[in-house]
């Protein structure tokens, strides 16, 4: 069963810096219950906007959203339900925990709102910190825990209202390195116990691809690809996605004599050892390859130069010159290669992408403030 559907949702907003700018463009998306589905884009490409017209804290400028076979916005029809109709839980990016109120009352709160007895009030905040491991902390205030500790706090007060499902903002992006890692496996597991279907928003797409069952990236308000976590970073849709989903190289080509040249290359460093696709027919192209699918060769290969060797523990990261562009190689491989060395590069694994990326970075820039 598809548990939150979009339907041509579009956001409008105008400003007076930007103008009318267009955050979210004919999204639609189904996502099944009790499933873990990420929102993942840079800064400004409208994901916390989609999530927030999902929770109804913005409305639609156009389309639909059905919740649980619900409608809950329905633009053409001007039918719009409250946020606490919902049946929603939100946790946000700052922890939005009261100092002034204990665990116990913080986690209460929503259902003393809802004027739920004081006995089922004990019995659901006593189920929501087990769940959240913070058993034995009730008297504690925000205070006296530590950041993940507060996140926590965060995570038990969403779900004590046993909502269907479970918003995300960026939950992680305010705790340290370690914690983040340790707050994945608990959301995930949090998740697997209650059955619960999560809509996460992220930028990092390490939690993205930990917490997934599927993901969506966006970039400037619409939609590059929807799949699993595997298959997006096996497949990428287009060259933005190859580009914001793990680390990467782009390199300038150009075609001639059915041969493959390094753009800035020199005729003495030869063509790269690339398969020209059959259906190629432009004399120019950008190879997008991972740092870590690049070969070092000590004979034969793109010839060029060791420039900057670095030992990140469990492999060491390379940087040379490909023509007139900068590359990063990463290998597992203990070689005795330092800055100045000459070696050989061969891609071994490439895909093709038209020379014009055809959106301006300055635009994504622009994007950020909205």
């Amino acid at each position: 069963m598809d548990h939150v559907v979009l339907k041509s949702v579009t956001k409008h907003f105008t400003t007076k810096a930007l103008g009318k700018v267009t955050a979210v463009s004919g999204v639609n998306l189904s996502i099944r219950a009790g499933e873990c589905f990420s929102f993942l884009g840079p800064s400004g490409c409208g994901k916390t906007t989609t999530l927030r017209m999902i929770a109804g804290f913005e409305d639609l400028s156009s389309g639909e959203i059905w919740l649980g076979g619900r409608a809950v916005s329905i633009k053409e029809r001007n039918f719009y339900l409250p946020p606490e109709k919902r049946e929603l839980g939100m946790v946000f990016q700052a922890f939005a925990v009261w100092p002034h109120l204990s665990v116990f009352e913080n986690v209460a709160f929503p259902l003393r709102i809802h004027h739920v007895p004081n006995a089922e009030i004990a019995e659901r905040v006593k189920q929501a910190l087990a769940h959240t491991s913070l058993s034995g902390l009730e008297a504690k205030f925000p205070s006296e825990l530590s950041g993940g500790q507060q996140q926590r706090i965060a995570l038990a007060r969403a779900i004590v209202a046993r909502p269907k499902v479970l918003l995300l903002d960026e939950p992680l992006s305010n705790l340290d390195t370690k914690l983040r890692e340790i707050m994945r496996f608990e959301i995930k597991d949090l998740q697997k116990k209650l059955g619960l279907t999560i809509v996460y928003v992220t930028h990092d797409q390490a939690e993205a691809m930990a917490l997934s069952d599927r993901m969506l990236v966006m970039d400037m308000g619409v939609v590059q690809q929807i799949d699993t976590p595997t298959n997006i970073y096996n497949n990428p849709a287009n060259r933005f996605v190859f580009g914001f989903l793990g680390l990467s190289n782009f390199l300038p080509v150009e075609l001639h004599d059915g041969a493959v040249w390094a753009a800035g290359a020199g005729a003495e460093s030869g063509p790269l050892d690339c398969d020209i696709p059959a259906n190629w027919d432009d004399s120019r192209a950008v190879l997008a390859t991972r740092p870590n699918e690049i070969e070092l060769l000590p004979e034969g290969g793109y010839r060029t130069r060791i420039k900057a060797r670095v030992f990140l523990g469990d492999y060491i990261e390379y940087r040379m010159d490909i023509g007139s562009t900068e590359i990063r190689v990463q290998s597992h491989e203990r070689r005795d290669l330092k800055a100045g060395d000459a070696c050989g590069v061969r891609l071994s694994k490439v895909k093709w992408y038209p020379a014009e990326q055809g959106v301006a970075d300055d635009e994504r820039e622009r994007r950020k403030v909205i």
